[in-house]
């Protein structure tokens, strides 16, 4: 069965650096790592069983839980203030493995990011795309998001 969980040890986080470089594959993985130090930014992950039909245990809130074995996904967030004036859950990261990509994982994650972000009252998920991914756009459309407004900005 597969979890959802915040990773929060510096283990989690070295088993997500490869998933995020999938698309931050132009930054060095110490540019990654950086963000580990921003306490307001938090990383979720998803999880499936191993191929074998392990699971193993991971550090949770009540000292250990067992969850499946392989993480597939991750997202990156901040719980901010932005745009519409409401308290939202903005995705910054979003990245399935690539050898997962198809399978479902990414709607699972924005599924279960929904519903942690509306048990701390956040009114909306939200997240900007790069006006030239239609693959992702389509993506997020496709999981129900809809286009609110467009993004500008000036290269300083």
């Amino acid at each position: 069965m597969p979890a959802f969980r915040e990773l929060t040890s510096d283990d989690e986080w070295e088993e997500a650096v490869p998933i995020l470089r999938q698309l931050w594959s132009h930054r060095e993985a110490s540019f990654v790592r950086s963000w580990r130090e921003d306490e307001a930014y938090r990383l979720f992950g998803w999880f499936v069983e191993n191929g074998d039909g392990t699971a193993r245990d991971a550090a949770g809130d009540d000292g250990g839980t067992t969850v499946p074995g392989q993480l597939v996904a991750v997202a990156g967030i901040y719980v901010q203030i932005v745009i519409h004036h409401e308290r939202g859950c903005w995705v910054h990261d979003l990245v399935v493995d690539e050898a997962h990509r198809g399978d479902g994982h990414g709607e699972a994650l924005l599924d279960a990011l929904g519903e942690w972000a509306d048990e701390r009252d956040c009114a909306h998920v939200a997240l900007v795309c790069a006006a030239d991914n239609d693959e992702a756009a389509a993506f997020y459309e496709h999981v129900g998001m809809e286009t609110f407004g467009t993004v500008y900005e000036a290269g300083i």
